[in-house]
């Protein structure tokens, strides 16, 4: 299936945003429970806003929703105001691994059958 320009462009984003997250932050949610732990319950809460507060959100690819709402998180921040532990960067994290996990699928409440990014 051929990728549309708007998915193709917050693919590109999220990708980004994951480097810019960095292999620190990355490596501190693998080796860290209580960090992953975090980063599950930010992703079901930013999964829940979607689905539940954008209207036509589960005919949107999830990686042109997620990085819409990553975008606005970051709309009047630096990134000298978060760190990957920070709440602004824990709810990244969780963007991130939503926008892998579901990708061009739509966003739904069945992720636990999807495999962690970690």
């Amino acid at each position: 299936m051929r990728a549309t320009w708007r998915e193709k462009n917050a693919r590109q984003w999220i990708s980004e945003l994951s480097g810019r997250i960095g292999l620190a932050g990355w490596t501190a949610l693998a080796m860290t429970p209580a960090l992953a732990a975090e980063v599950d319950q930010h992703g079901a809460a930013v999964r829940d806003i979607l689905l539940l507060g954008v209207e036509g959100a589960g005919t949107v690819g999830a990686v042109v929703l997620l990085a819409a709402y990553g975008r606005g998180l970051l709309a009047d921040v630096t990134d000298a105001d978060w760190t990957p532990t920070s709440w602004l960067g824990v709810r990244l994290m969780a963007v991130c691994q939503l926008a892998h996990l579901h990708d061009v699928k739509p966003l739904n409440d069945d992720v636990a059958a999807l495999p962690r990014l970690t």
